[in-house]
C-alpha cells in the first residue's frame, strides 16, 4: 500500500483531499497542516507527499529520510519520498517554487480525481507525471524575469518592509535597494512599487 501525507494548510480542503485519496481503498493516507522541517524516520516518511503548492514555502526542499546519506538528492525517490505538487491555474510562480522544491508530480487544480490518483501511483514508482495543462504554466515560469535578490527585495516589501528595514534585512545600502526596486517596476511592467507588488503575487512570485 502507498503511503501518502498530504500537506496543506486549510483544515477543510486538507480533510476533503485526505477522504478523496482514502476512497481509492490503495493509498495509506496521514496529513499535515504544514511543510515539513528536517528528516523524517524511515518509520513515518511516507512514499508520497501531496501538498499544496502555494504553501510550500520558498527554502522548501523534498525531506530525506534519517537513513539517507545527507549526499543523497532530497527530491530521489529511490532514497526517500517523493513530492506530488497540486498547481492553481495561471501562478508560474508556485509552479516554478513547487519544482525548485523538487516535486516529480504536478497536478492541475482544476484537475480530475483520476488523474491525481494516477499521478500519485506514477510518483510513487519514481516517475513523474506533469497535467498537459500545466505545460504553458511551466514556458511561464522559465521565463520569470527577476533574480533571486530582486525577489527578495519585493518579498520584504510585500509584506509591507520599507526600505531602510529591508536594506537592513539583506545587508544592502539604501540606495541599492531602491535600484533593486526599480528593476523590478522595469522588469514585470509595473507602474510602480504597489502595481510591481501585485503583479508578482498574481504570478505567484512572491
Amino acid at each position: 500500500m502507498i503511503r501518502v501525507t498530504v500537506v496543506y494548510e486549510a483544515q477543510l480542503l486538507r480533510d476533503a483531499l485526505v477522504d478523496l485519496l482514502r476512497s481509492s481503498g490503495v493509498l495509506a493516507v496521514s496529513s499535515l497542516p504544514h511543510w515539513p522541517q528536517g528528516p523524517a524516520s524511515v518509520a513515518s516518511a511516507p512514499d508520497v507527499y501531496v501538498a499544496d503548492a502555494e504553501c510550500l514555502p520558498t527554502t522548501a526542499v523534498v525531506p530525506a529520510t534519517a537513513s539517507v546519506p545527507p549526499s543523497t538528492p532530497a527530491a530521489a525517490p529511490a532514497g526517500g519520498s517523493a513530492l506530488l505538487a497540486l498547481i492553481p491555474a495561471q501562478r508560474p510562480g508556485v509552479l516554478r517554487r513547487a519544482h525548485a522544491a523538487g516535486a516529480t508530480g504536478f497536478v492541475d487544480k482544476n484537475g480530475s480525481k483520476c488523474r491525481l490518483l494516477e499521478a500519485v501511483q506514477r510518483v510513487a514508482k519514481g516517475e513523474r507525471f506533469i497535467d498537459d495543462t500545466l505545460a504553458l504554466g511551466f514556458l511561464q515560469a522559465a521565463e520569470m524575469p527577476l533574480t533571486r535578490r530582486e525577489l527578495s527585495v519585493l518579498s520584504l516589501a510585500a509584506n509591507g518592509a520599507p526600505v531602510a528595514e529591508i536594506a537592513a534585512t539583506l545587508y544592502l545600502s539604501k540606495g541599492t535597494v531602491r535600484n533593486y526596486m526599480a528593476s523590478v517596476i522595469r522588469k514585470v511592467g509595473a507602474r510602480n512599487r504597489v502595481d510591481a507588488i501585485r503583479i508578482a503575487q498574481g504570478a505567484g512570485w512572491t
